[in-house]
Formats: structure tokens, C-alpha cells, sequence
């Protein structure tokens, strides 16, 4: 009898246990990444940009990247997708492979240089010896998907061009991007990032 009493008390240990077990499982993390080469061209090296003119822009002087911001609401793991008129959704299963903060500078860095030759493209601060022309901050205002009818990637970002000697006044310019998100997938959506990214940078170095 005994034997049998310490098994009936034993059930609910075992039952609460696998209840405790189901609920600790979670949907396996996909990690995204915007990847280093912008849409449509080659895996060559940055070293070689794909600009024509490249070689006399590189001995033009020195573009220093200086703060790169992004709003707050970007600056976590999971990616954020919009729902509803004013309702941001984050999937904690889905979560990008490197922080926005930390990537956005870095690919700007290496599209600019893509775009203009790498000898000319640093960031701040500059390694002793190195004077900058120019200095370059970038505001990036909105980065996210467009909650209307159609899969779509929305950039608005503000930049300013600075004359480090204080002999020009400031260039301040801002523009919104629009880049569709294919099918909508996470996958899709994480690759409109990129290529908006892509355009901002070909719109800063035509400015």
C-alpha cells in the first residue's frame, strides 16, 4: 500500500515536470544577415571599386564617416516588421546575425569605397597622419517595411556633409528609398534592407 501511495504522489511530479518541458521549447532561431556585396554585382574585393573613376576620385581627399544613428526601435536582435497602422511585431525566432548599429556604418563604409576608391573612405576617428576633406554623418530616420498592399522596404535617411576646417557651411540632404520586398518572406524583406542600403550609399556619393 505504501509502495502504491508513493507512486500516486509521484504522477503529478512527473506530469508538472513535462508541462514545465513543453513549455521551455521554442522555435529554432534563424539568424539574418545583410550580406558584405550590394545587389547585382560581383564578390570581388572592395580593394577594386567598380567605379570608372575611381583611381583619380581615390587622390580626390579624404571622406571621414563619422556617427551613423538609427533609431532606437532597430537597435535590437529580432527583426521588426510592421502590423496594423501603428504596431511594430518582433518574432524573437528571427533575429539579425549583427546589429544594425554595428552593420549600417560598416556597409556604408564599404559601398562608399565600393563606389569611390577604399583610400578614400574612412571612419572616425582617423589614424594619425590622415586629415579629412570631408566629414560625413548619416541619420537613418526609418528602415522598415511598409504596412500597405504590397511587400515593401522603406529607407529615409538624412545626411550631412561637414567642411572639417569650418570654411563652408554645412550640405545637409535627405531622401526616402522604396525597394519591393519580393514575396513578403523575412528572407525577401532582409534583402530589400541591403539593396536600400545600396542606394543610399550611390545617392551620398553623388551629393
Amino acid at each position: 500500500m505504501s509502495r502504491f501511495l508513493n507512486r500516486m504522489k509521484a504522477v503529478p511530479v512527473l506530469i508538472g515536470l513535462s508541462l514545465l518541458a513543453a513549455c521551455g521549447s521554442s522555435p529554432q532561431v534563424q539568424y539574418y544577415q545583410l550580406r558584405a556585396e550590394p545587389p547585382g554585382t560581383s564578390s570581388s574585393p572592395i580593394a577594386a571599386p567598380v567605379s570608372a573613376d575611381s583611381a583619380s576620385s581615390a587622390s580626390a581627399g579624404i571622406w571621414a564617416l563619422g556617427p551613423v544613428q538609427i533609431p532606437e526601435y532597430l537597435d535590437r536582435d529580432a527583426i521588426v516588421r510592421p502590423s496594423g497602422q501603428a504596431m511594430l511585431r518582433l518574432t524573437p525566432s528571427e533575429r539579425w546575425a549583427e546589429s544594425l548599429r554595428d552593420a549600417i556604418p560598416r556597409l556604408l563604409q564599404q559601398d562608399l569605397a565600393r563606389l569611390h576608391g577604399s583610400a578614400r573612405i574612412w571612419r572616425l576617428p582617423l589614424p594619425p597622419g590622415l586629415s579629412a576633406e570631408r566629414q560625413l554623418r548619416v541619420d537613418i530616420q526609418r528602415l522598415d517595411a511598409d504596412a500597405g498592399p504590397r511587400p515593401l522596404l522603406v529607407l529615409l535617411a538624412r545626411w550631412t556633409w561637414l567642411d572639417p576646417s569650418g570654411r563652408q557651411p554645412p550640405q545637409v540632404h535627405e531622401q526616402r528609398f522604396e525597394v519591393p520586398a519580393g514575396d513578403g518572406s523575412t528572407d525577401a524583406l532582409v534583402a530589400a534592407h541591403r539593396a536600400a542600403l545600396w542606394a543610399l550609399a550611390q545617392a551620398i556619393g553623388a551629393h
